[in-house]
């Protein structure tokens, strides 16, 4: 069974690109291609998707599609998202917080908050690393040259990262190509 990933998917038979989109329609595109045990991976994080294609294609659409339960709201008070988690601290950041206006939670949240507002550029470069290494480990890595262009997108060299990706497959070449876009210094 597969959960539908947030976003859109892509889909290769071996190092052909065969669908891009939806899951349905990927998931379609796959079992048409199963002579070359397709694999679909999610765009936005790299992880391969995965999909039963047993049976006819209304038997992979009818898997896709979560079984709709009618469960009735719950009693009570409705839940606020607010999470309750255990955080180590020494003595003397517990009698710094102590003394903050709006006690030790309402510092913490400003703290990370303030804290993900100036690291948002840089937790980008390396989610956008991240996703760009699954999918070549995943589409190239038994390639030629894949541990150089590893290193390469890691250490942000563009132009060896492109001239290595370069010589693989048209089609995986162009898509990892297009997900590490993000992953490069920006041009002066």
């Amino acid at each position: 069974m597969a959960s539908s990933p947030g976003g859109s998917v892509t889909g290769f038979a071996g190092s052909r690109l065969i669908a891009r989109g939806d899951l349905a329609a990927v998931a379609l595109a796959a079992h048409a291609n199963q002579d070359r045990t397709p694999l679909i991976l999610n765009d936005s994080t790299g992880h391969a998707v995965e999909v039963d294609l047993r049976g006819s294609v209304d038997d992979v659409l009818a898997r896709l599609s979560p079984a709709s339960s009618a469960s009735k709201p719950a009693r009570g008070r409705p839940k606020l998202g607010v999470i309750a988690r255990e955080v180590t601290l020494l003595p003397r950041h517990w009698d710094w917080l102590a003394t903050q206006p709006g006690g030790a939670s309402a510092t913490l949240r400003r703290l990370v908050d303030q804290a993900r507002r100036e690291t948002v550029d840089a937790d980008a470069v390396r989610q956008t690393q991240e996703v760009t290494y699954r999918v070549m480990t995943a589409l190239a890595g038994d390639r030629p040259g894949y541990e150089e262009a590893t290193r390469a997108l890691f250490a942000r060299d563009r132009a060896r990262f492109e001239g290595l990706v370069a010589a693989w497959p048209k089609d995986v070449a162009a898509y990892i190509g297009e997900l590490s876009e993000r992953a490069w210094p920006p041009v002066p």
